[in-house]
């Protein structure tokens, strides 16, 4: 749970800070008061050239809103929605912030340059043209029918955003927080953070300093989802979600003088490959990485290549992390997973009231063999060290697969 709810920690974090920073912002010079008016047009733009680099079409399209939200409300929603212009602005911003964001919630990524891409700019290109020429000939009709209340009711009539905009606000935060449970990457949590940030812009526009905090809060959340995304790119294997080679080695330079190395090995990978298919020998990876991330013991899992993994264990000796490595390998042994039969309905639905009847699933099992080595004077380097439990990992192989076996044990 805690994995899956990963990317949503930053945006909420971030979300935190700007909330102090609110409390705080009347005690800040005019100078600095003075340089936070400038700082979301900054951070849009920083987002904006991001999001175009990585190709992350719908991180441009929000930056584009919520640099327009934050033109609009600086102009015209300062000293609230006493004026029929500004009255205009709030019920237009109303409606086509949380409509926009409810698209972009349900989008998948197309980047900003494709056919694709073009064709969603220019239906927010059409949308920003209409609220322009609402607003040039005063005509209020459109977005007061929209923002009108849709239930007569005490407790809705409270609210300080019209009904509709709550509708697709909700229905946006559950959109993206489901994504981002499904999908823990950067970008979806940040989305979700976005949602509840511009449910503040909507809800509270004529507050001091929210309109300027909470915009530059919107870009600050996309540029950040960035560089994780781009992090994770780098140093995390998308499949298994483990830390990948490259991020071995970066840690690899700087482990201290003891440490233990395990290399992990998934037995008959290539049998168990050609039998069920590749889609399932993709899952069994997955299922094997999600033990190696609840090894016990202070092991750090890394994706190695293949059906091969590394489990580094900091200040440890091998005899030390053998029994870690020992229940890990149990723990694998013992994870049934269930493969559906080739007459089993594709439709889940189908597929539930047919589990328990001619449908059954077959339960597979996979083992794994595990060589460990420790540095010392024996083993002096980190390659060394890898080699050896390498070494060690084919012994367990030729022993009989499906245990863990030390470097130097007869």
């Amino acid at each position: 749970m805690l994995r899956n709810l990963s990317s949503l920690l930053l945006p909420l974090i971030v979300l935190l800070l700007s909330w102090l920073l609110l409390s705080r912002a009347f005690f800040l010079s005019p100078a600095q008061q003075e340089l936070l008016t400038l700082a979301p047009y900054l951070l849009a733009a920083a987002a904006l050239i991001s999001g175009y680099h990585f190709k992350r079409g719908r991180v441009c399209l929000l930056i584009i809103l919520a640099t327009v939200n934050y033109y609009l409300g600086s102009h015209y929603l300062a000293a609230g929605t006493v004026t029929p212009e500004a009255n205009l602005v709030y019920r237009a911003l109303a409606i086509l912030l949380p409509f926009n964001l409810l698209v972009i919630a349900l989008m998948r990524e197309k980047g900003i340059t494709g056919c694709t891409g073009r064709m969603r700019l220019t239906f927010l290109g059409g949308q920003l043209f209409l609220l322009w020429l609402t607003l040039h000939q005063g005509s209020q009709a459109l977005w007061m029918a929209l923002t009108h209340p849709l239930l007569q009711l005490t407790l809705l009539a409270s609210l300080p955003i019209p009904q509709l905009s709550l509708l697709m606000l909700v229905a946006a935060a559950g959109i993206t927080l489901w994504k981002a449970w499904q999908r823990p990457a950067p970008v979806e949590g940040a989305l979700f953070g976005v949602v509840i940030t511009f449910a503040v812009l909507l809800a509270w526009p004529a507050v001091p300093f929210v309109t300027t905090i909470f915009s530059g809060t919107a870009s600050l959340i996309l540029v950040l989802a960035i560089i994780q995304d781009s992090h994770n790119m780098a140093f995390r294997d998308d499949m298994t979600g483990l830390p990948s080679r490259r991020a071995l080695n970066e840690l690899l330079r700087g482990l201290g003088s003891r440490y233990a190395i395990a290399m992990v090995d998934v037995d008959h990978f290539k049998r168990f490959n050609d039998t069920y298919g590749h889609d399932v020998g993709d899952q069994v990876l997955k299922v094997v990485a999600g033990r190696l991330m609840a090894v016990s013991g202070g092991g750090r899992p890394f994706r190695y290549g293949g059906e091969e993994f590394t489990v580094i264990f900091p200040g440890k000796s091998a005899k030390d992390a053998a029994p870690h490595l020992e229940r890990l390998r149990k723990a694998i042994e013992e994870y049934k997973m269930a493969l559906r039969s080739d007459d089993r309905p594709k439709d889940d639905s189908k597929g539930q009231v047919s589990r328990n009847r001619q449908y059954a699933s077959r339960d597979v099992s996979v083992t794994v063999s595990i060589g460990v080595a420790e540095s010392g004077s024996r083993y002096t380097t980190a390659e060394e060290v890898i080699r050896a439990a390498d070494s060690a990992l084919y012994r367990a192989k030729n022993g009989g697969r499906n245990q863990v076996c030390l470097a130097g044990q007869r």
